[in-house]
């Protein structure tokens, strides 16, 4: 129907893209398409087509995976929403806001983990630096651009409205694809009892990573225990196993794809760096490892809701695409009663 409002979500990663069509498959009266991640500033534009930041996901790479989803899904294109006006756009990352969509209602919805913060995120928050320059998420969810931020946890929402949104704005609702990760302890993977470790895209992302020096605390920690690698999809995956083959013990596994869950359901022990899959470790019961304090992780755990996380944002996006007045009025008289109408909050 050419009247049906309609709803953008902007993709990014497999696991972005994922979340964002859970999302939409509880908004069917509505038009729903889909855009990869993207900026109108000129120089961003420019690092993309010279391939500087394939290792994002603004880059070709990624873009191509996610769109090979959405178009087997058989789910509606409309890169760089140039085909429509939109009444909501859902955010996937609000380290950039294109002009196109001031004044539209907006949604940012949390994918995972958040990159630490630094000292050089202080800096760029303070000079008010476009917040892409820490090569990083750390200060994803912090811009207070949007009209409504769903985070994972209470310990996330403390997190970004301590860094700069307006904690009015943030309802915790969980988020989907790590709400309910029991769900892994049931399956087929045909390989268990390893030390598992999930590796992140540091250097893909302008950061520095001593690899080596990681490789050779894996091997320490693993002992007598078989390794098994999961590869980061944004990583030189070449060079990577390279690394591992050269590093590690000849039985070492390694995977460049596969089920993650299930490799972290199966093994005894997780090690990661700045990967979100550490709190499926974490959820499972699992020794783990990560660059990130363990107290703080356990903190910042996402909510187990038995999986409605992308019912309680579908219900947050139909409340706010409905509201006929003015957004502040909408964050003022729904901003204590969020957590009321969201199922599963606080399970």
């Amino acid at each position: 129907m050419a009247n049906r409002k309609k709803i953008l979500f902007l993709t990014g990663s497999m696991n972005q893209t994922i979340q964002m069509h859970k999302i939409s498959m509880y908004l069917s009266e509505y038009d729903c398409y889909f855009s990869q991640f993207f900026s109108d500033d000129q120089f961003i534009s420019l690092a993309i087509k010279w391939g500087i930041l394939n290792g994002t996901i603004m880059g070709r790479p990624l873009k191509r995976i996610a769109e090979n989803y959405l178009l087997t899904q058989g789910l509606k294109i409309d890169d760089k929403a140039e085909l429509h006006h939109y009444d909501l756009v859902v955010f996937c990352s609000d380290l950039l806001f294109p002009k196109k969509f001031k004044g539209v209602k907006t949604i940012w919805v949390q994918e995972g983990m958040i990159d630490p913060f630094t000292t050089w995120s202080g800096i760029i928050q303070k000079l008010k630096l476009p917040r892409y320059w820490t090569m990083g998420t750390s200060l994803n969810g912090t811009s207070n651009l949007c009209d409504i931020y769903c985070a994972a946890s209470e310990g996330y929402k403390n997190y970004i409205t301590e860094k700069g949104t307006n904690p009015d704005k943030v309802v915790v609702t969980g988020i989907p694809n790590y709400d309910h990760l029991k769900l892994f302890l049931d399956n087929d993977f045909p390989y268990s009892d390893y030390v598992m470790v999930a590796t992140s895209d540091i250097r893909e992302t302008f950061r520095f990573e001593n690899r080596t020096k990681f490789l050779k605390k894996c091997v320490e920690i693993a002992g007598e225990k078989r390794l098994l690698f999961k590869l980061h999809p944004n990583e030189n995956k070449s060079r990577a196993m390279e690394e591992i083959k050269r590093i590690c013990p000849e039985n070492t596994l390694i995977f460049t794809d596969g089920p993650t869950n299930d490799m972290i359901a199966n093994c005894s022990e997780l090690i990661t760096q700045y990967s979100t899959v550490v709190y499926t470790g974490i959820a499972l019961g699992k020794k783990v490892y990560s660059y990130f304090n363990i107290d703080e992780l356990n903190q910042l755990m996402p909510i187990q809701n038995e999986g409605s996380s992308a019912e309680n944002i579908s219900t947050i996006c139909r409340e706010y695409i409905e509201f006929t007045g003015k957004r502040n009025q909408f964050i003022a008289q729904y901003s204590s009663s969020f957590e009321k109408c969201v199922k599963g909050y606080g399970e």
